[in-house]
């Protein structure tokens, strides 16, 4: 059949990970979809959550690239299942998805529902522990943002950025005590962490940086050293 598709990449792990093509239309719902068109003759039905079709309402008819999630929903009290195509802006953002559905209720349809502000909006308000701004967000109760911040907390301080700092101690909030990094360090690490490193690895690579400047090195320097080093 030749290479009918050329703009679909497949993987093992998501399925169908990344889709590259025209974006024909959006319609506006609790869960809004765009009508994607890879190559002549073929349409395709992507359900996108609400910030993200506020964002694309002004590149129809571009071509765009949506990170994409596979997953099959019920029919018939689980009797039979029809795959559903769920679209990101980027990695990060399907990957705070992907993290957000683990909570105990709070299934694909559900989060897509809730998910009309960005990942790091929601984020913010669970590393903020947040409940006001969180049952803001369609069908998130208070019992259920209480069950978010509890069962995510620690789990999505990469996705809220740098924004949310600590007021008691002014720190970001990624900022974690370390018993052997100096201050500056440690904010580093939470810097880097908040970019999407794990921590494990940001705290590796600002040792490593630190051998290379000094113990007093301030954050700026620290985190340009750990890229100079890459």
């Amino acid at each position: 059949m030749g290479n009918l598709c050329p703009q679909i990449r497949v993987s093992s792990v998501h399925m169908l990970t990344r889709l590259a093509a025209k974006l024909e239309s959006i319609t506006e719902g609790s869960i809004a979809t765009a009508t994607l068109a890879p190559t002549s003759g073929i349409a395709i039905e992507v359900l996108i959550p609400a910030y993200l079709a506020r964002d694309l309402e002004s590149q129809i008819g571009t071509d765009i690239t949506l990170h994409t999630h596979l997953y099959l929903e019920a029919q018939g009290q689980g009797t039979s299942f029809i795959p559903r195509l769920i679209g990101f802006g980027s990695t990060a953002d399907r990957s705070f998805f992907e993290v957000f559905t683990t909570v105990k209720g709070v299934g694909s349809k559900k989060a897509l529902r809730a998910m009309i502000e960005p990942p790091s909006t929601i984020a913010a308000a669970i590393v903020s522990k947040d409940t006001k701004t969180l049952t803001k967000l369609p069908e998130i109760g208070k019992r259920t943002a209480e069950t978010i911040i509890a069962q995510l907390t620690g789990k999505v301080e990469q996705f809220a950025g740098d924004a949310i700092m600590n007021p008691a101690t002014e720190h970001p909030a990624g900022f974690i005590e370390h018993p052997t990094l100096p201050p500056a360090a440690i904010e580093a690490v939470a810097t880097l962490v908040a970019l999407g490193e794990q921590r494990i690895n940001a705290e590796q690579k600002v040792q490593l940086a630190l051998s290379r400047t000094n113990l007093d090195a301030d954050v700026d320097t620290i985190v340009g050293a750990v890229f100079a080093g890459r």
